[in-house]
């Protein structure tokens, strides 16, 4: 009788480890999107969270969308989402590559999983062990090779010789970084191509516009100008539409905001790259689910692709899924 009870003692040992274990790896997360700013970028990447939320039946909550971008900002936000007590993993996009380690890293000593989303901490690289590699994963375009991109497709647009000057928006946020390093990189292989300025708005488009301004007062013969994302660009395109040098200054943009493919359409935009948001937020969803229910090992970086709008395409059924729409 004595071995009975001790073999039914060990058999629900047993279950309740394995039964335990299934719980354990199969528990369906709880999802925070804290956004970094409100813009149509990130509301895409909303919208495909939400969608895929809703797809794998997962409780998802919503931070607000901040006003303005900046570590002094997202911060309370995403303490104040940690605090809450029932969050299991965050999707965000750090506002700088240095100031969100320590914040990101607090909340996730807190047993809260971390997935960075267009921008990343440190050098993006969570594969080797540092300060930063705790994050899950990164999700977001290779910002540097559309930067390469987008310097051969302009160079092409001025004849491989001129001024060009580029428009950006802060100097310690990884995906705006690699995209002016791209830039660099790959007007290096024009000779007689100059880069005369690189100036920072902030993600203020007032201010983009009235840098570009400057810089086109200061070289008259400017033939191109960068703008890295949807506020440097459209600051970029109304300076010159002011200056009366729509289609002599030839812009190329980043970010198919509705009002850039619109400018592209009238001719005041010559090239508009078009992220994949949509992708990056269902990508996340799935990390989180792959990793906390099905118990999988999650890729460190996942890279969606990039699409190119040109006058020749604009209007092409296939190509409307890539336009930043805010409905």
């Amino acid at each position: 009788m004595r071995k009975i009870l001790v073999a039914l003692v060990l058999v629900t040992l047993v279950v309740g480890i394995l039964v335990g274990g299934v719980f354990a790896e199969g528990k369906k997360p709880k999802i925070a999107w804290c956004p970094a700013i409100s813009d149509p970028f990130y509301y895409m990447i909303g919208k495909g969270i939400a969608d895929k939320c809703k797809e794998l039946g997962l409780e998802l909550f919503v931070a607000e969308y901040p006003k303005a971008w900046g570590p002094e900002v997202q911060v309370p936000i995403l303490e104040a989402v940690a605090a809450r007590g029932d969050i299991d993993v965050i999707i965000t996009g750090p506002t700088s590559k240095d100031a969100l380690i320590a914040p990101l890293k607090r909340i996730h000593d807190m047993g809260i999983e971390i997935i960075t989303v267009d921008t990343y901490i440190g050098d993006g690289d969570y594969s080797k062990p540092s300060e930063y590699s705790f994050p899950l994963t990164f999700i977001g375009t290779d910002n540097f090779q559309g930067g390469v991109e987008i310097a051969h497709r302009l160079a092409e647009m001025i004849g491989k010789k001129g001024k060009v000057f580029v428009e950006t928006t802060n100097p310690d946020v990884s995906s705006v970084v690699e995209r002016v390093e791209g830039f660099k990189k790959g007007m290096s292989e024009y000779p007689d191509i100059e880069i005369v300025g690189v100036e920072y708005c902030l993600d203020i488009q007032e201010k983009a516009q009235q840098q570009v301004a400057a810089a086109l007062a200061a070289h008259p013969d400017i033939v191109g100008i960068f703008g890295t994302n949807l506020y440097s660009a459209q600051g970029a395109y109304q300076a010159v539409v002011n200056a009366g040098l729509a289609g002599v200054v030839k812009i190329a943009s980043w970010d198919a905001t509705e009002d850039l493919i619109k400018a592209l359409r009238e001719g005041k935009v010559d090239l508009v790259l078009a992220q994949k948001p949509y992708e990056i937020g269902t990508l996340a969803v799935e990390a989180a689910y792959q990793y906390f229910v099905e118990g999988k090992e999650i890729p460190k970086r996942m890279v969606p692709g990039f699409f190119f709008f040109t006058r020749d395409n604009v209007d092409d059924p296939e190509a409307q899924q890539y336009i930043y729409r805010a409905d």
